[in-house]
């Protein structure tokens, strides 16, 4: 068995980002042309307004009047990581000569599934080995998760994502990624299974080439995310 060098549990971290709160442009929206890269809020608020008429509401009334603004500068929000790149996390790197296994677990993520643009949370939980005697802080793994989380998202891809940036960006000799995740799409339509959670994994480089230490450390990552909280 591989024994990890350091497992951290990692509480959600709420970026202070910088928001522009003004909401002056557009006549028929009242929401300004930029807020967060590129996104066209005032479209999008537009297109909120036109959602709640084909459904039957009233989006003049006062509950519901500055709703598709609201949705607008959150969508902003929740799909950033379409303006951002995790290499600009990962490349900022320490030197530490080493090559045990390093790992994270329980990152809360939030994302969105881009079949139902609904959300879908759970926890990310992430093993790497160094390879060239560089590490990345802690913190920069769970920024990477919410890179690819905060984005139209299946977990397969989500999961996918998060291992081949380890390989690329850090240059880490293997990776192993696991994310465990409840979606909305399911709870609260179609099937509406309230308690079924969906588990996906990705294995990389010496993980992926070595089917015994691959097993191995998959297992090591599931024993430690399942261990009790502090």
């Amino acid at each position: 068995m591989i024994a990890p060098q350091s497992s951290l549990h990692l509480a959600h971290h709420n970026h202070a980002d910088d928001v522009d709160d003004c909401c002056g442009g557009g006549a028929s929206c009242g929401v300004a042309p930029r807020a967060y890269g590129e996104v066209d809020q005032p479209r999008i608020a537009r297109a909120v307004r036109e959602i709640l008429i084909a459904i039957g509401e009233d989006p003049d009334r006062e509950g519901i009047i500055e709703t598709p603004k609201r949705v607008a500068k959150a969508y902003a929000e929740l799909f950033r990581g379409l303006r951002e790149d995790a290499s600009t996390h990962l490349s900022r790197t320490f030197e530490q000569a080493s090559d045990e296994l390093i790992t994270v677990t329980n990152i809360n993520f939030f994302s969105t599934c881009e079949h139902h643009l609904l959300p879908f949370h759970g926890q990310a939980h992430v093993a790497y080995v160094p390879g060239n005697g560089r590490v990345v802080g802690l913190s920069k793994l769970a920024r990477t998760v919410e890179v690819f989380a905060r984005r139209p998202q299946l977990q397969e891809r989500l999961t996918d994502q998060i291992a081949d940036a380890l390989i690329e960006h850090l240059d880490a000799a293997g990776a192993v990624v696991m994310v465990e995740g409840e979606h909305m799409c399911m709870k609260m339509r179609g099937v509406r299974s309230h308690d079924a959670r969906m588990t996906t994994f990705a294995r990389r480089g010496i993980f992926r080439t070595d089917e015994r230490r691959g097993a191995e450390t998959v297992q090591l990552v599931r024993d430690l995310a399942a261990r009790p909280r502090c």
